[in-house]
């Protein structure tokens, strides 16, 4: 896998643990700045940073069996069920919201695949779906801590949820009586 090969496992491991930190960090900045005083982005970026740094490689010691991606799928899982417990409790969301459960969601079904390639199906060899899941993993972690960061809506995934919904049920949306 070309990004492994160039970057290393534990760099980019390093990196996307780094980029969940700093943006944990760069939301209790805002938040003491009384700048943006919003719980729910503070604490979700705790989530993912703890999430981040409990599943990193050096901690696979932790891991109950001895499968590299079903550990991660487990800890993505449990991630999503935490900022979802959040979501119950503080009833309110941010516009990264979406994008870590979406973002999670992915993630788990891109491992519990390389977990089924590798692990229960025991291929070795090299195919094109490796180098999807790398991409796909690096990207979509980062565009994850972005929208920690920025807290916007930045690929306008909100706008397409709308519309979707808009369309799934036009008569929530009609001025009819």
């Amino acid at each position: 896998m070309l990004l492994q090969e160039l970057f290393g496992l534990f760099s980019l491991s390093a990196f996307f643990m780094w980029g969940f930190l700093m943006a944990f960090f760069f939301n209790v900045f805002v938040y003491s700045l009384d700048v943006k005083r919003d719980t729910t982005l503070l604490v979700s970026s705790l989530v993912m940073m703890c999430s981040y740094t409990l599943s990193d490689y050096f901690f696979t010691w932790l891991s109950f069996k001895n499968s590299f991606y079903l550990n991660f799928a487990l800890y993505d899982i449990a991630t999503i069920i935490a900022l979802l417990c959040l979501y119950k409790i503080v009833k309110k969301t941010t516009p990264s919201f979406l994008y870590l459960v979406l973002g999670l969601s992915i993630n788990t079904i891109l491992f519990l695949l390389m977990h089924l390639d590798t692990d229960i199906y025991e291929n070795k060899h090299h195919w094109w779906f490796w180098e999807v899941y790398m991409y796909a993993m690096n990207s979509i972690d980062f565009i994850m801590i972005v929208a920690i960061i920025v807290d916007r809506d930045i690929l306008g995934l909100h706008k397409l949820k709308n519309t979707i919904s808009t369309l799934l049920n036009p008569s929530a949306n009609s001025n009819v009586p």
